[in-house]
């Protein structure tokens, strides 16, 4: 019996580790004003959203990192994830993330007596 060539689709991917999965938001063309930017004078964008957590982060009460979460992260340690021909996605390691955007601050966690 022959073995199948053809490629598994690879539905998710889990970060291992102290890192976190982000999809990258797109780059800003335009600045806050209105103006137009050619392609070699983009914007660098450090932003994007947490799309999957390892388990090590998820239990840490020292990284108060939540699924969906809008990070700033620090990019030079970002490793391109090639999932699918269309998305930006990486993988971070939890140190390189800076800030997290919310827009009320975070409930206290449950106190456990």
């Amino acid at each position: 019996m022959a073995k199948s060539t053809r490629s598994q689709t690879i539905e998710y991917v889990e970060p291992i580790g102290a890192r976190v999965l982000v999809r990258k938001d797109e780059p800003k063309r335009t600045t806050k004003g209105g103006i137009a930017l050619p392609d070699q004078a983009e914007i660098p964008t450090i932003t994007g959203r947490i799309v999957a957590i390892s388990t090590q982060i998820e239990n840490d009460e020292d990284f108060p990192l939540r699924q969906y979460d809008k990070i700033l992260f620090h990019p030079k340690e970002a490793i391109p994830v090639d999932f699918e021909t269309d998305n930006q996605l990486f993988v971070i390691p939890v140190e390189d993330v800076v800030a997290v955007f919310r827009r009320d601050k975070a409930p206290p966690p449950p106190k456990e007596d």
